[in-house]
């Protein structure tokens, strides 16, 4: 991994704006504000925790990684940012289906377009990461051809969001049954 550059923080940045826009959108929608903020404060916390522990399972795949402190540190940059995206993603989709608490209906269809969306999102971060020499792959990181990216990162964001949902809703009516 190399030194951490400011221009890594331009798309988080402007995602989080998105992300705190879209929250005070969807929170408006909600009939039990104090409902909807713990289930937003369950997504947030399973996203950085899940991807925290991805981030770490999957330094050795990366060039010059080491369990250092300045690595697991950059590891909890790349789960903020992560969770960030998340969080983004959450919002985006109860803006399309209308729906706050959309991943209670979760259908097939619905689940396909949320791996798609973040395969493809995985993807071209991972493309931009690359490009400005963020990080580099060593030679156990399967590559995906065409794209040239790793596979590790990609299923991140094709498993994770939906897991973390599922989870965090689920959280969400066990503590709210007591």
């Amino acid at each position: 991994m190399n030194t951490l550059k400011p221009v890594v923080f331009l798309f988080p940045v402007i995602a989080l704006i998105l992300v705190s826009l879209l929250f005070t959108y969807s929170k408006r929608k909600a009939t039990d504000k104090k409902l909807f903020n713990k289930f937003v404060f369950f997504i947030t916390m399973l996203a950085f925790l899940l991807n925290f522990t991805w981030e770490i399972l999957q330094m050795p795949l990366y060039d010059s990684s080491s369990f250092s402190i300045n690595h697991i540190l950059y590891c909890a940059i790349g789960a903020i940012a992560d969770t960030i995206m998340v969080l983004l993603l959450y919002f985006g989709f109860t803006v399309i289906f209308k729906n706050i608490y959309w991943i209670e209906l979760l259908k097939w269809e619905q689940i396909s377009i949320l791996v798609l969306t973040g395969g493809i999102g995985a993807i071209l971060s991972e493309i931009r990461h690359l490009s400005l020499g963020n990080w580099a792959y060593s030679d156990s990181m399967p590559i995906i051809p065409f794209f040239n990216v790793g596979l590790s990162p990609i299923l991140q964001f094709m498993v994770l969001p939906a897991l973390i949902y599922s989870l965090s809703f689920y959280c969400l009516k066990t503590t709210s049954n007591k």
